[in-house]
C-alpha cells in the first residue's frame, strides 16, 4: 500500500521546473521535497507528497481532513495539526 501525505510549502528553492524543491511542513516536521511533478506549486500551497516527491496540489480543507484522519489513527500524536485556513506551517 502506498501512502501520500499532505504538507504545506514553507519555502520554494530554485527556478528550473525540473530541479525545483521546497521545504514542506508536515504538522510541524519539515522535509525537503521535489516539486518536479507540480510546477504550479507555490509558497503557502498544500501538496500531496509520496516518497519525497510532491504529486499534486491539494486545497487546505482536504489537507486538514487528511490530518484529522491521521490523528484519529494515532499517527500524529504530539504534532500540531494545520488549520483549514492554512495559517500554521
Amino acid at each position: 500500500m502506498c501512502l501520500a501525505v499532505p504538507g504545506k510549502v514553507i519555502e520554494v528553492l530554485g527556478d528550473d521546473p525540473l530541479l525545483r524543491s521546497a521545504r514542506v511542513s508536515f504538522a510541524g516536521v519539515v522535509k525537503m521535497i521535489s516539486l518536479t511533478c507540480v510546477p504550479e506549486a507555490k509558497l503557502g500551497d498544500y501538496v500531496l507528497v509520496h516518497v519525497g516527491v510532491a504529486i499534486s496540489v491539494v486545497d487546505p480543507e482536504e489537507a486538514a481532513e487528511t490530518f484529522k484522519y491521521l490523528r484519529q489513527m494515532g499517527e500524529l500524536d504530539g504534532l500540531e495539526m494545520p488549520s483549514p485556513e492554512g495559517a500554521s506551517p
